[in-house]
Parts: C-alpha cells; sequence; structure tokens
C-alpha cells in the first residue's frame, strides 16, 4: 500500500496557504538567493596589491614624470635575478624564501645612500643600513617555499635576512625588526 500524504486544501483547490503569501515566500526566498550568489562574485573588500616597489630619495635613475621615483612592475621585479635564502624567522618556519637581492635594486636605481627606509601597506616604516647588502645577502623575497606571497602572508614583498646562518646576530627584537613584510616602497637615505 502507497503511502499518502494529505495536504489540506480550502474551498478553491488550493493548499490552504493564500497566494499572495505563496507569492511573498518565493519572492523572498529569489532575493535572498540573489544576495549570496552576488556576495560570492564581488571581488574582495580590499584588493590584492599587485607586485610592484617604489623607490625614491637619493637614486640616480628613475621612470616617473616627476622624475623623483623609480617603480618596478610585476615584470621588472621578476627580470632582476631570483635568490634564495633557506631560513627560519620568528613567524615562519624554516622555509626558502626567493626574490632578488636588495642590492640589485639598490644598483638597478643608482642608489647612492647609506640608509634604507622600508614602507609598507600597513603603513609601518624602517630603515636598515646599505652595509646589510654585501654582510648578509638581504633579498625581497616575492616567494616562501615556491608559493607567491599574499597580502595575508607576508607579500607581496618581505625582507628577508639569513637569520639561521647569523643567530647572534639576527634573533631578538633587533633582529627581528629587520624582516620587514608587505613592502610597497624603499626611500633611499
Amino acid at each position: 500500500m502507497a503511502n499518502v500524504i494529505a495536504t489540506p486544501r480550502n474551498a478553491s483547490g488550493g493548499t490552504g496557504v493564500p497566494w499572495p503569501r505563496r507569492r511573498l515566500t518565493l519572492l523572498a526566498g529569489l532575493v535572498v538567493g540573489l544576495a549570496v550568489c552576488c556576495a560570492y562574485a564581488q571581488p574582495s573588500a580590499r584588493p590584492l596589491p599587485a607586485l610592484s616597489l617604489d623607490v625614491e630619495g637619493k637614486i640616480a635613475n628613475t621612470n616617473d614624470a616627476a622624475h623623483r621615483t623609480y617603480h618596478f612592475s610585476e615584470a621588472q621585479l621578476l627580470a632582476l635575478p631570483a635568490h634564495t635564502i633557506t631560513t627560519s624567522t620568528t613567524w615562519t618556519p624554516r622555509s626558502t624564501f626567493t626574490g632578488p637581492r636588495l642590492a640589485d635594486i639598490l644598483k638597478a636605481v643608482g642608489a647612492h645612500g647609506t640608509e634604507i627606509e622600508f614602507r609598507t601597506f600597513d603603513d609601518y616604516t624602517y630603515s636598515v643600513p646599505v652595509t646589510d647588502c654585501e654582510r648578509y645577502g638581504v633579498i625581497v623575497a616575492y616567494s616562501m617555499n615556491g608559493q607567491r606571497l599574499k597580502l595575508s602572508d607576508f607579500g607581496p614583498l618581505f625582507l628577508i635576512y639569513p637569520r639561521d646562518a647569523f643567530p647572534d646576530e639576527l634573533t631578538g627584537a633587533v633582529g627581528d625588526s629587520k624582516f620587514i613584510w608587505q613592502i610597497k616602497a624603499l626611500i633611499v637615505k
């Protein structure tokens, strides 16, 4: 014997729910569904920054109209010789970081200062001496373990020192402050 589910009907043969209310329920369901679909289709509220770097200050080479800044596009940064440093940081396990040497960036812009001020997307600034380039072979990493760095994981650019090779010099608060992430600009002083 088949199971039969009885649905009460009104005098006009309907299911007991007045037609205007059914239409309103259907319309509300469509509106909610459309809102959910549109929310997933929208770009994130905070767009990811492109891989780029602006360098200004005591530099001989510029490429902007005002002749004050050298803007590295993604293609220009990726065209610089890539170097790797495998090290741990206070925030990451031992990882392999890849990017151009800071010395190569400074050479490309004709830098002639003694200090570099780094500026980040979260408005942090910190200065390191130019001599760190030669002493440590510092890189400006754009990837970690083969994955491009995103803003949410120290990117798009992360200043990396070989901390494991110089633990006495690059560990602790002073050493940690040199590992600068979310870099967007350098000012040569």
